[in-house]
């Protein structure tokens, strides 16, 4: 059932006049006359009515995020103090309602260091329009004595992109003219580093069509494209709105741009004399075009809804005319921005007036990418990762919302894991279904395994669902279904078979095929077997099972304890404490999906080395980290030994491995508590994104990450701040509980540098503007967490040296990670 419509996107005038006279201006220079008899400045009255608006509507359909963006006219001539008071009146009306992200989008011309200071404690990004070069910025943006704008723009520029300021910084946006030279244009804006760069196409319609030179039946598309191939010449140095919104929705995506794609429009705007208006670039249309006759002190936002002209904008496709429907890149293209496409004589019911260019654009990008032209019909089809996805739709086990907000938070007790262990398992279960389907009939091993998992579904499904919740089920899996032969291995369907025979102690005669000798069993153990055979046959006894393979029969126990001493026989070694239990696996063959090499079979020492560390971390874990512990004896089954690396402590997850994690011992059990609360955050955001969307997976931009030297993409980012929360959550404990000054003070010291380097790493996060609205609640939750620990005092020279550390880490990231010229 399909949502109702919302609006999460307020562009709120706070002036309605301009310190500049661009001719271009859609506001001032086209159609629309109403901002004539608008108030110049918005009042305290209006702004506080549409907050309480705002609000209402956030609390009515449960928003996650409101997006308001303070506009003009030029927003800045309405001074520093109204600038406050609407922040301020929005954020309280929003406060335990829905988080606020709070822009402004400027000229620049009169952005200061007190404008910088003021945006910096209310926490409002800044856009700045500006199309290029000096000469191309002054093609249009003028003061009205022809003065030029653009050293002042500048100016504000590098203003946001000190480092007190740079997080202020939301990106420049540029009016296309193809007067300009577009290569000039773009080496200019990247020059400047900004995080982001967004072009727009001049505003016309039918009625009052672009400029279009003579021979040049595309001349837009021609100026985008030099743009692009220059962009991608340079290795995308910034990401760029247009292309990536191109991008996005020819893999079937969402745009980012209302100027493209098929989305509903979710914007409205509201006028300094509190009057709502549908979205600004209709202006361009006809006088009063944008106009709904409503207003903050008498309708709701929902009303707003219920206009024509926004439930016009609500159709998608249908509200195309035929020769758009009819076009191969209406999925991208979405009939262009809506104001474009007006001509008196039939109102919208029309192409954009700047169709042969989007064609051409969309069509040529599709080319340089090798995008399929039905990309968009099935953007992940055939592959192994759909198969998650698709099952995680039919899941029986959803996340409730209360799990949830448990785990963003994040934590998560043993009920909420429990409940992300079942959800994994109706995966795993719907991803055996599908490796079944490909089972051939003249596969006689592959269909005998087949067969008997379908018989032990129905007579020991608790034996079935054991060996499936093996952590290296699903990477097996995910392979197999990547193959490109399309067929089902029958070694590992007659693996997992036995392997669940043997728990239900059923006497069924399996035939495994061996991997060079060995005979696996996940979660169970693997056999070394004597002789060249390449199969086995195993069958479930009282005693144990036996093995009879190469004219052999070989008596099997269920196990050796931590000695060692059975001569084929390797079991999983299984650590055993106070409300946890937990398999040292180093007997499977597929266990090594990690970055670092897994260790090979522990000797008789080693292994109990390990169950001595793992004793001290699992008392420590429950003494000292009581928020994780829970959720850890609940979903942690498996810990994989690392090969160690002189010098370092390493650590792993596999994104597909639910309930393991893998890591070298550390010879402090204290460091290992620390890296099994780490690693085990991992694996809990794992299974989140498993049943529940947090980012668009086609923002293929790469953030600042301040515990990295590389730029990371949004997943990475999001995977490292989530982890991260529990390190600077232990570090916090243990400045009070470690031993001696000298632990104490480098607890604090940790603490500090960690709780500075998550912060900012969840401010990028919910900046991004890649977040689903999921994804957003889920990155404030991990925020709240954050905010709450930023109140607690830490010794002055911690907080400078984390606070300078940080600023140098950024820095020389930015020296590194500069475009080159």
């Amino acid at each position: 059932m399909d949502r109702p419509p919302t609006l999460s996107q307020i562009v709120l005038k706070t002036h309605s006049r301009c310190d500049l006279a661009c001719d271009h201006c859609y506001v001032y220079e086209h159609a629309d006359t109403s901002w004539r008899g608008r108030p110049r400045a918005v009042s305290q009255e209006i702004l506080a009515a549409a907050a309480a608006r705002i609000a209402e509507h956030a609390l009515l359909h449960r928003l996650p995020t409101v997006h308001v963006v303070l506009h003009g006219g030029e927003p800045l001539l309405a001074g520093p103090a109204l600038l406050r008071r609407a922040a301020e009146e929005l954020g309280r009306a929003l406060d335990g309602i829905s988080a606020l992200d709070l822009r402004i989008h400027t000229n620049g011309v009169l952005l200061d260091e007190e404008f910088c200071e003021l945006f910096r404690e209310l926490g409002v990004r800044v856009g700045i329009s500006l199309d290029g070069d000096r000469e191309s910025n002054d093609r249009h943006r003028r003061y009205a004595d022809g003065r030029s704008s653009h050293a002042k723009v500048l100016d504000a520029v590098a203003l946001l992109s000190r480092p007190r300021y740079r997080e202020l910084f939301a990106g420049l946006l540029c009016t296309i003219d193809i007067e300009n030279d577009p290569v000039a244009v773009h080496d200019a804006l990247v020059a400047l580093g900004p995080p982001r760069i967004d072009f727009l196409l001049p505003h016309a319609t039918w009625d009052t069509p672009p400029p279009r030179p003579a021979g040049r039946p595309t001349p837009y598309a021609d100026w985008l494209d030099a743009v692009y191939r220059r962009w991608d010449a340079a290795g995308r140095p910034v990401p760029v709105r247009t292309f990536e919104s191109v991008h996005r929705t020819l893999r079937g995506g969402s745009s980012l741009t209302e100027s493209l794609g098929l989305a509903p429009a979710d914007l409205v705007v509201i006028e300094t004399d509190g009057a709502y208006e549908q979205a600004d670039s209709l202006k361009t249309a006809y006088d009063g075009a944008p106009a709904t006759g409503l207003n903050v002190f008498e309708h709701s936002l929902d009303d707003v809804l219920r206009h024509p002209g926004m439930l016009a904008r609500q159709k998608g496709i249908e509200a195309l005319c035929a020769q758009c429907t009819a076009c191969p890149v209406v999925e991208s293209c979405g009939g262009g921005l809506y104001a474009h496409r007006y001509r008196t004589a039939n109102g919208f019911d029309n192409p954009s007036v700047f169709c042969p260019d989007l064609l051409a654009l969309i069509t040529r990008i599709r080319t340089y990418e090798q995008i399929p032209e039905d990309a968009h019909t099935r953007p992940h089809e055939a592959t192994a990762h759909a198969a998650v996805g698709e099952a995680a739709e039919m899941a029986e086990h959803p996340l409730e919302p209360g799990d949830f907000d448990e785990l963003a938070a994040g934590f998560g007790g043993a009920a909420t894991v429990r409940r992300l262990a079942l959800a994994q398992l109706d995966l795993n279960r719907d991803l055996l279904a599908a490796v079944g389907g490909r089972v051939r009939d003249s596969d006689r091993r592959a269909m005998a395994a087949w067969e008997l998992l379908v018989d032990l579904d129905a007579d020991a499904p608790q034996a079935l669902e054991a060996a499936l919740a093996h952590p290296y089920f699903r990477p097996w899996a995910l392979r197999v279904l990547g193959d490109d032969t399309r067929s089902a291995p029958a070694t590992g369907l007659a693996e997992l078979a036995a392997a669940a025979a043997l728990r239900a102690r059923r006497a069924d005669a399996v035939t495994v095929p061996l991997r060079a000798g060995t005979l696996r069993l996940p979660g169970i153990g693997r056999a070394l077997l004597p002789g060249d055979a390449e199969e086995a046959e195993v069958t479930a006894e009282s005693y144990g099972f036996t093995v009879r393979s190469g004219g052999q029969r070989l008596r099997m126990g269920w196990g050796d304890g931590l000695d060692g001493r059975t001569p084929y026989w390797q079991p999983v070694r299984l650590f055993e404490a106070d409300g946890w239990t937990v398999a040292l696996e180093d007997t499977d063959p597929l266990r090594d999906r990690y970055e670092w090499p897994v260790a090979d079979r522990l000797p008789a020492p080693g292994a109990r080395a390990w169950a001595q560390g793992l004793a001290i971390a699992w008392s420590l874990m429950q003494r000292q980290l009581t928020a994780y512990a829970p959720g850890i004896a609940a979903g942690l089954r498996v810990v994989t030994p690392l090969t160690p690396r002189p010098g370092c402590h390493t650590s792993a997850t596999c994104r597909d491995a639910f309930g393991a994690v893998a890591a070298a011992r550390p010879s402090d059990p204290d460091l290992l508590a620390l890296l099994i609360v780490h690693e085990f955050q991992h694996v809990k955001l794992g299974a989140v994104l498993d049943v529940c969307d947090l980012y668009d997976p086609e923002d293929h931009s790469h953030y600042y990450a301040p515990w990295r030297d590389d730029p990371r993409p949004l997943d990475g980012l999001l995977q490292g701040a989530y982890a991260h929360l529990a390190v600077t959550d232990f570090w916090r404990v243990r400045r009070s509980t470690a031993e001696g000054p000298a632990a104490r003070e480098r607890a604090q010291t940790e603490f500090a540098r960690w709780r500075q380097q998550t912060t900012d790493a969840i401010d990028t996060l919910a900046r991004s503007g890649s977040l689903t609205a999921h994804g957003k609640r889920f990155v404030a939750a991990m925020g709240e967490t954050a905010a709450a620990w930023r109140a607690e005092q830490v010794p002055p020279r911690a907080l400078t040296g984390a606070r300078d550390a940080a600023r140098r880490h950024r820095d020389a990231w930015r020296a590194r990670n500069a475009p080159r010229g």
